[in-house]
Parts: structure tokens; C-alpha cells; sequence
């Protein structure tokens, strides 16, 4: 490799010189590599002979690469180690990118010669990947509004760069409004019913930002055991309350973060695209590259999944609402009472308690698990590297090999903290494909409890599922061997891409795979099997809740960008539908007890609004992917979960094939037929 440039975002390095990046590289390096991207293209429609797959797809396909590694560093950053200078140099970068991208189909020359091409008898002629990259390129020209008028162009690049700012500042208010919260009580009695790993985790979190008592904030790791065991009614209103209203311009945020201004407007914003570029709505723009095909179908899954859940959903309701009278509980049962009494019904039914697992989760023996069943399914292995540059010290890095050959590396950034965002993610930095010196990078983050007071973070059970479920879209992304970077790894349709990661879930149950790694952190002990069985009987405890309530997200997810916004464009500005409250009332719907009128978890649901795409009219994909994880674990079942033929064949049809083949063609050349929703019916306990 050639030696590395002044700026170290121009050049795509391995491993990444995080500890070299700095702000003030973005807006240069963005300048350089547009610039180059653009005299890539004027390259492929200045040629003025025949067009081949040489001179037209694979310099596009090219192009762009540089600028999507260094925009993808720049984005991960401003993510992880968010600081002033970070944000700045993003924001007036993204509107240049955007705009970029935007142009790209526009380019009538550049389309003129991709469809000159696909006339010719080497397009006919092209092998099956080759084949679907034209295809696929064809389609999203068209798409993205290679067939407008000029104007109609212009008016697209303009809805482009506008979407793409005004999502950027959701997720920043998002993450503006998380931070400025916190909850600090002094007394001991006041965090009753806290487990002693959470409550020390609250005392250091509060020693840490100078302050006795303890500190909760609106991170998962502080706010979900709170919300579960606090016996103080009012601590978990306020707690509930704070996060249901986050990036709302509440009193502590100030208006300056308030998203139900920008809620209405990034909506339509996606509707003007849809409707210039032909189609209904966003919902049908969006779901035609995917497996459901049209919004309609979308939404009739979910309804369809709804029916099937409604009557144990209502059960189950009933049910939380006779054992709270039992015990005296307050009722009717507000939100902020539903996860603590839910856990005190459990533990009361099954004599099972969750936190009795934490022991067994140090997090370090559950990345160790991760790399088992890996090596286990798919023959590679992991060699940690504490030499590569990093952007926190928490954060880890892993080499991972298969047949003594290094394949790619990866990140790992487990912990929350102050300057990076909620939730748990994973991204791709690099995708290997032919005729490429640098292998795979990637990268997953998440946000689970971290060490205390000396001792290990100790896990619960769905933070560890958050893992497993991260590093299925990392194997998906490491083990790609596509030819073209664009249709390798987790570049496939949005309701497929969940299925590599929520199958991975299943590992997290079974008793074979969680003695690879579960063991007491002090006594070095599996998992006792009395507490096996009570956790694996109380798995489909209010199961039609937790289903419901995905449900709840991706029915408001189409219905905001179908039904909403139709009603709201029908209506003068001072009479249209309040989008908080139609959004409100959906979720109402799907929710265990009813919602107070300020409830707006969606002025902060990063997932649909904090990008111009995202998750946007693909909510529902989580479920689809879901049906899918069900059905083909169904085969693991069946031969053997660490059988290494059928991790071999999961491998070879799913996960090393990317996006080569319709989703539908590749799920069944694993499973060897269609999927069906029995599977994850019967897991859940609804059949």
C-alpha cells in the first residue's frame, strides 16, 4: 500500500488512523474527493466509444467510493465522539454530499450511457452479479429521477438537501435532549427496589458527574431498571415521562430542541419526493426495492400479525390488571407503572427473576460467546489487536481469520457515555470486493452497563441478545465475498437485512450454546439449571406485548406517510391533523394502559427520522425479518444448532451472497422452501 496521505480521510487506510482524524479534515478531504468523484463520471460520459462494463458500470460503481468511506468515518464520529468542532464540520459537509448524490441520477449523459449498455450484446451476455448490478443501477437512475424534466430535477436536489439537513438536526436534538437529563435523589429509601448492580451503577454515574446520591439518565443501561424495579410510582412517572417527551423544547431543552417542528416537515418532505418521482406515497417508494414490494402489502402484514396477536394481547392486559388489584397496586395502571408490576407478575408466576442472570453475563465472556459460535458455524476466528488506533479507550479491536488468512477487522464500543448516541448499532467502514489490497472493517456499537466500583459489566439477558443481534450484521457484513462493494454484506432490501441479526438471538437460549459462554463471573459456574428452565418458561411471558408493540411502531411508521400526510395536505395549514397526536393515538392502540396527551416518543424515534431514510416506511421490517429468523432457526433446530454444515449453508445462501440474488430466491435456497409465520408464532406461544 502506498503511503498515507496528509489528510486521513482521503485515503482508505487499514486499520482506520482515528487517533490522526480530526475535524477540521472533513470539509478538505470532502472538497478533494467530490472533486475526483465528479472527474470519475465526466470520465465514463466524455468516452466516445462502445460502452462496456469497463468504461461505464465499474468507474461508476467506483466512484464514489472515496467519498463513502470518508462521509461513513465523519457520520460514525460525530455519533461516537460527538464535540462542537464535530458537528460543524459535518453539518457543512452533509449539504454538499447530499446535493452530490443527489445530481448523480440526474445526469442525463451518465444515464444515456448506462441504458446505451444495457442495449449491447456484453450487457446481454454479463454474469449473474455483473447482470444485477445493471439491473439494480438501471432501476434506482429511474428511481431517483433520471426521467424528470430539468426543472422537476431541480426541484428533487433541492427536496434532497433539505431532507438530508433537517434529519441530521432530529438526531442532534435527540441526542442534545438525552444528555440534558438527569434525575439525582440523595436518599437510600428513594431507590427501594433497585437491584444492587443497578443502584451502583447509579451512585458511580453520580460520582462521576461530581454529585452524591444517585444519577439516572435517559441511557438504557440507567433507564430500563429503574423503570422495572424503582417502588417509587413518582421516580418512574418522571423518568417515563422525560423520555417519552424528549426533543419536545420541554423546559430543561429549551425550544432550541424541539423535533414536533421538524416532524411535519421532514413527512412531507419524503411525500413530494415520492409523488415527483411517480408513486403514492413513501410508503410505496420505499417498500418497491424491498421484499414486501408496495406499502399496502406492508401494511396488510402488520394487520395481519395484529389479528393474530389481539385477543392474547388483550389476555395478557387483563391479566397484569387482576394481579396489580392482588397486591394492592394504584389503578387503573399508568405506562410508567407497566414494566415494574410486569416484573413483579413474573417473578411471581415463574419465581423468576431477570437480574439473577446478571452474574453470568460479564460482558467480556459474552463477546467471547459471540466469537464461538462463529468459529463454531463459520470456521473463523478472532484475534484481539490492542495496537490500532481507536476514538475511546473503551473501545476494543478484533482481527478476525479463517484458514490462517486475515479476513477484515473490526470495533467494538460497548458503553454509553456522554458525547455518544443511544442504542446499538452496526456499520460498515470498508467492503472488500475484487481486485481489493484492503479487506473488510466494521464496526458495532452499543450501549449496555458498563463496569462498576471494580467489577465487570454484568449484563442482563436482552443486552446480551442486543449483542448477539449486532454481531449477526457484522458476520453478515465480514463474511461477504461479492464482487461489487454496492451488493456486498448488509447492502441488501431493508426487511431481509434483519434477518442475519435476529437469528442470531436464538443462541442466547439455548442451553448447549449459553454454557460456551454464561458462566458466574465469581465462581466461574454455568447457568444452574432450575434457573435455565424458569428463565426459558417465562420467555413468552407477555410475548403479545412486546409483539404489539413493534406492531404499534411500524403501523404509525406507514400510517404517518400514507394516511397522515394525506389528511394533512387536504387541510388549510390553520385546520391540518397534529402530528403527535395522530401518531399518539396509533400507538394508543397497541399500548398496555393508555397514554397522556403530551406522550411523544416519536419527536424522538431516531430510528424514522434521524436520517432521510433510515427505517422510514420499513419499521415493519423487524417483524418481517422476524418471521424469516423463526423459520430458518427452524433448520438449526432440526440438524444441530452448532452443526457446521448448516452454518456452512447459512453461510454460503445468506450471508455471503448480499444482495447477488432476489431475498426471496436466497432465504429458499437455504430453507429450501417458502417462509411462513408458524414458527415465530409458536416461539412467541401465540399458536
Amino acid at each position: 500500500m502506498s503511503a498515507a496521505p496528509t489528510n486521513p480521510l482521503l485515503q482508505v487506510q487499514y486499520p482506520v488512523p482515528f487517533d490522526a482524524i480530526k475535524p477540521e479534515h472533513l470539509g478538505p478531504a470532502v472538497d478533494q474527493l467530490l472533486l475526483e468523484a465528479q472527474q470519475c463520471i465526466d470520465g465514463v460520459t466524455a468516452e466516445t466509444g462502445a460502452p462496456t462494463y469497463d468504461n461505464v458500470l465499474q468507474p461508476l460503481e467506483r466512484s464514489t467510493q472515496g467519498l463513502e468511506y470518508a462521509f461513513g468515518i465523519a457520520s460514525h464520529l460525530q455519533a461516537v465522539a460527538t464535540t462542537d468542532a464535530w458537528r460543524e464540520a459535518y453539518n457543512r459537509a452533509q449539504p454538499k454530499i447530499t446535493a452530490f448524490f443527489s445530481r448523480l441520477p440526474l445526469d442525463a449523459k451518465l444515464y444515456e450511457r448506462v441504458r446505451a449498455f444495457a442495449a449491447t450484446p456484453e450487457a446481454e451476455k454479463l454474469e449473474p452479479v455483473r447482470k444485477r448490478l445493471l439491473e439494480k443501477t438501471l432501476r434506482e437512475f429511474k428511481r431517483h429521477g433520471a426521467e424528470l424534466d430539468p426543472e422537476q430535477k431541480k426541484i428533487l436536489e433541492k427536496l434532497d438537501v433539505e431532507l438530508a439537513q433537517i434529519t441530521t438536526q432530529f438526531a442532534q436534538h435527540v441526542l442534545d435532549a438525552t444528555q440534558q437529563f438527569e434525575l439525582v435523589v440523595e436518599r437510600d429509601d428513594q431507590v427501594k427496589g433497585l437491584p444492587e448492580s443497578a443502584k451502583q451503577a447509579a451512585a458511580a454515574d453520580a460520582k462521576a458527574h461530581g454529585k452524591s446520591g444517585y444519577r439516572f439518565s435517559l441511557q438504557a443501561p440507567s433507564l430500563i431498571p429503574a423503570l422495572t424495579y424503582l417502588e417509587d410510582r413518582n421516580l418512574r412517572e418522571t423518568l417515563w415521562r422525560a423520555h417519552n417527551t424528549r426533543a419536545t423544547g420541554g423546559q430543561e431543552e429549551g425550544e432550541g430542541v424541539d423535533n414536533t417542528k421538524l416532524l411535519p416537515r421532514i413527512i412531507e418532505l419524503r411525500h413530494q419526493k415520492a409523488q415527483l418521482l411517480g408513486y403514492a406515497d413513501f410508503t410505496d417508494l420505499t417498500t418497491e426495492e424491498r421484499m414486501a414490494k408496495t406499502g399496502a402489502n406492508a401494511t396488510a402484514f402488520v394487520e395481519d400479525l395484529r389479528a393474530r396477536t389481539q385477543t392474547a394481547f388483550q389476555n395478557e392486559n387483563e391479566s397484569l390488571g387482576a394481579f396489580a388489584q392482588s397486591i394492592g397496586a394504584p389503578t387503573p395502571l399508568a405506562p410508567w407503572d407497566v414494566a415494574h408490576l410486569s416484573e413483579k407478575q413474573r417473578k411471581a408466576e415463574y419465581d423468576f427473576d431477570e437480574e439473577a442472570l446478571r452474574p453470568y453475563f460479564p460482558a467480556d465472556s459474552v463477546v467471547q460467546g459471540l466469537f464461538e459460535t462463529a468459529q463454531r458455524l463459520y470456521g473463523v476466528t478472532f484475534e484481539k489487536d490492542s495496537s490500532a488506533p481507536v476514538w475511546d479507550e473503551a473501545v476494543q479491536v478484533f482481527r478476525m481469520h479463517e484458514s490462517g488468512q486475515e479476513q477484515g477487522l473490526f470495533y467494538v464500543d460497548l458503553y454509553p457515555r456522554s458525547n455518544k448516541r443511544d442504542g446499538a448499532w452496526m456499520a460498515g467502514l470498508h467492503t472488500h470486493a475484487e481486485g481489493d489490497t484492503i479487506p473488510h472493517m466494521a464496526l458495532f456499537c452499543a450501549n449496555i452497563t458498563p463496569p462498576a466500583e471494580g467489577k465487570p459489566g454484568l449484563l442482563t439477558h436482552r443486552e446480551v441478545e442486543t449483542l448477539f443481534h449486532e454481531f449477526g450484521h457484522l458476520m453478515h457484513h465480514m463474511l461477504s465475498t461479492v464482487e461489487v462493494p454496492s451488493l456486498g454484506g448488509t447492502n441488501v432490501a431493508w426487511d431481509f437485512v434483519e434477518l442475519p441479526s435476529q437469528i442470531m438471538e436464538n443462541w442466547c437460549w439455548n442451553r448447549e450454546s449459553l454454557d460456551t459462554f454464561a458462566r458466574h463471573h465469581d465462581t466461574g459456574e454455568p447457568i444452574a439449571e432450575q434457573l435455565f428452565q424458569k428463565m426459558t418458561r417465562a420467555r413468552t411471558f407477555r410475548a403479545a406485548n412486546a409483539q404489539m408493540r413493534q406492531l404499534g411502531f411500524a403501523s404509525m411508521d406507514l400510517k404517518l406517510h400514507s394516511q397522515w400526510i394525506a389528511q394533512w395536505l387536504a387541510e388549510p395549514p390553520g385546520k391540518r391533523a397534529d402530528v403527535m397526536g395522530f401518531a399518539r393515538n396509533v400507538l394508543a392502540d397497541h399500548s398496555a394502559t393508555a397514554l397522556p396527551e403530551d406522550y411523544a416518543m416519536v419527536a424522538g424515534f431516531g430510528h424514522l427520522f434521524a436520517d432521510s431514510v433510515g427505517y422510514a416506511a420499513g419499521y415493519y421490517s423487524y417483524k418481517w425479518a422476524e418471521v424469516l429468523d423463526a423459520d430458518a432457526f427452524g433448520r438449526f433446530e432440526e440438524e444441530g444448532i452448532f452443526n457446521p454444515q448448516t452454518g456452512r449453508a447459512f453461510r454460503e445462501h445468506i450471508l455471503s451472497r448480499g444482495n447477488t440474488e432476489d431475498p426471496e430466491t436466497l432465504y429458499q435456497n437455504f430453507r429450501g422452501r417458502p417462509a411462513t409465520a408458524d414458527a415465530l408464532q409458536r416461539r412467541q406461544g401465540l399458536q
